[in-house]
């Protein structure tokens, strides 16, 4: 792995090099190694690019790293992995992807990943786009999930777009079973002329089942974000979500919230949110020593803390 690599890993990932435990690394469309514990195994897929894990029931307190480092211009990929919860389980899966773009072609990667969450399993998914470069071509970034909750299960997700990518497509579709629960945390970060967009679904079929969909995103300059959400109550259900948005320059930001409920027990509640920085909050700090621009990255930063 050069420095290049590493770098992107930092970013992604938090870490320096290779992780202990269970992993998979994926560097330019090949995997560069993958490492299964005693309660987690990865099998490669052999019928398509990707992996099939598999996590033993009542496992604890145990992570799974599976980051993706794109370094060559011009390489699209499109990678399926499949995640198999066991039963009263309670892990980590940390993920993302990193493109270092030093050419004139696009870099792409799409990430297709399925989890299934037995009864009474719990999961904390962490998923972190980044691009960076020093050429003229394109980061692409297509993030696609899907997850099936079973009686009982927990799913958290935190996914960011930290820089760099010049375009995104995001979609996440989830279908949840009695007492089940999704929470989602999205940050997202656009300047230039980039466009992201993020779509959830989420269909509310057990009864007391809940999810929680927060999207929190910036736009600068001339990038363009959309936001869609949509929460179906097919049960005695709750189910919220909420996008907030700092608009700056001549950036376009568009909300497209949809909340059907079928059932007279569900309750759905959907917010948004969509402005610019306040000007009392840019006078408060720049009286405390900082220029109208620092006191912007301040701002900034706090929200999508």
């Amino acid at each position: 792995m050069d420095s290049i690599q590493k770098n992107l890993l930092e970013q992604i990932a938090g870490i320096h090099e290779v992780p202990q435990g269970a992993y998979s690394v994926r560097i330019n469309g090949s995997l560069y190694g993958t490492n299964s514990s005693e309660n987690i195994d990865i099998v490669k897929k052999e019928d398509k690019p990707g992996i099939d894990i598999y996590i033993k029931d009542g496992t604890k307190n145990e992570s799974l790293h599976i980051p993706v480092l794109l370094s060559q211009t011009g390489l699209k990929e499109i990678v399926y992995n499949d995640f198999h919860i066991g039963r009263d389980c309670d892990v980590t899966i940390v993920a993302g992807c990193g493109i270092h773009n030093g050419g004139d072609e696009a870099s792409e990667h799409s990430g297709i990943h399925s989890f299934y969450l037995a009864e009474g399993a719990k999961v904390k998914y962490i998923e972190k786009h980044y691009g960076e470069g020093d050429g003229n071509g394109r980061n692409i970034m297509n993030p696609t999930t899907y997850a099936e909750l079973a009686d009982g299960a927990y799913l958290e997700m935190e996914t960011a777009q930290i820089k760099g990518v010049d375009s995104t497509d995001r979609v996440t579709k989830a279908v949840l079973g009695k007492n089940s629960k999704i929470v989602v945390h999205e940050k997202i970060m656009t300047h230039g002329k980039q466009f992201a967009k993020t779509e959830f679904e989420v269909e509310l079929n057990g009864e007391n089942s809940g999810a929680h969909v927060v999207s929190r995103s910036v736009a600068r300059d001339d990038s363009e974000q959309t936001f869609i959400s949509r929460v179906l109550g097919n049960n005695k259900c709750s189910g919220h979500t909420e996008c907030d948005a700092i608009i700056m320059d001549n950036a376009k930001v568009a909300a497209i919230p949809e909340i059907l409920a079928s059932n007279p027990d569900a309750v759905l509640i959907h917010e948004a949110a969509i402005g610019k920085i306040a000007g009392e909050q840019l006078i408060k700090l720049m009286t405390l020593g900082l220029t109208e621009k620092e006191a912007e990255e301040e701002i900034v930063n706090g929200f999508l803390r």
